[in-house]
């Protein structure tokens, strides 16, 4: 049992033994996810989110997605064809710099609606595509965050720099900590952090891998996030709208359906 050291009384009151929570989530849908990362989750009892895309099920894709949702992780809305900015050349076809609210509307109702008829649940949450919050460029930019926060009850962001207060933090924005690539001891000190304030460290990664290679999750530290849920840590692990649900009923907050 891996263990984090320390923590100072904090307002927000977690459920009993807890001085922190940690939320692991994977984008895309990747195959990677299904073949290595879910062998370890499983083997630990940890549930994680999984923000798919629409693609991911072609072929014996839905059934698979559909096993991982029965067995209780949680399975979140990633848009259908994932835009972000232009700038990125995989995007140029979808740039955000071309949408509207509108039209970003519509592909967020659209995936929700692929996801219900294929996997059988809806997502209540969403993960911004490379974190980016915006449509439209220059005077015309709008944010597409209220967009999000009318249809989902949570939602995480990209590459910040710090765990969410949760007696403060924007459920339609929450901060998401980039973990892939990170070893143990790069991310350890993250999670010392959180259990020092008392936050909910949200993890944002892609693949899972056993040697270090470009968006990609170690298994080593994948099991090692895993090993903290036992609670001796004082570390709750679970998904997303797990904890997301719990705060807000902390906060005497409208939990969404």
């Amino acid at each position: 049992m891996a263990e984090i050291e320390g923590a100072s009384e904090e307002a927000f009151t977690w459920p009993s033994g807890v001085r922190a929570a940690v939320s692991m989530t994977f984008d895309d849908g990747r195959a990677s996810q299904l073949e290595l990362g879910l062998p370890i989750l499983d083997e630990h009892g940890i549930k994680a989110t999984f923000y798919v895309l629409p693609r991911c099920f072609d072929g014996a894709g839905a059934a698979a997605w559909r096993g991982v949702a029965e067995a209780g992780h949680e399975i979140g809305n990633h848009t259908v064809r994932h835009p972000c900015s232009g700038n990125y050349g995989f995007a140029r076809p979808q740039a955000l710099e071309s949408y509207t609210l509108e039209q970003m509307g519509a592909e967020l109702d659209d995936a929700q609606r692929i996801i219900a008829e294929r996997v059988g649940v809806t997502p209540t949450s969403f993960a911004y595509p490379c974190g980016q919050r915006f449509v439209g460029r220059g005077e015309s930019v709008q944010s597409y965050v209220p967009v999000v926060a009318r249809r989902f009850g949570f939602a995480r962001a990209w590459r910040d720099e710090s765990a969410n207060d949760p007696a403060f933090c924007d459920f339609a924005q929450l901060f998401g900590v980039d973990f892939d690539r990170l070893t143990v001891d790069e991310l350890r000190p993250w999670v010392e952090t959180a259990v020092e304030q008392g936050h909910w460290l949200v993890l944002g990664g892609h693949d899972v891998a056993a040697s270090p290679r470009r968006q990609a999750v170690l298994a080593e530290t994948l099991a090692w996030v895993c090993e903290l849920g036992g609670r001796d840590a004082g570390v709750w692990v679970d998904t997303l709208s797990n904890v997301g649900q719990y705060v807000r009923e902390q906060r005497g907050e409208v939990v969404a359906a």
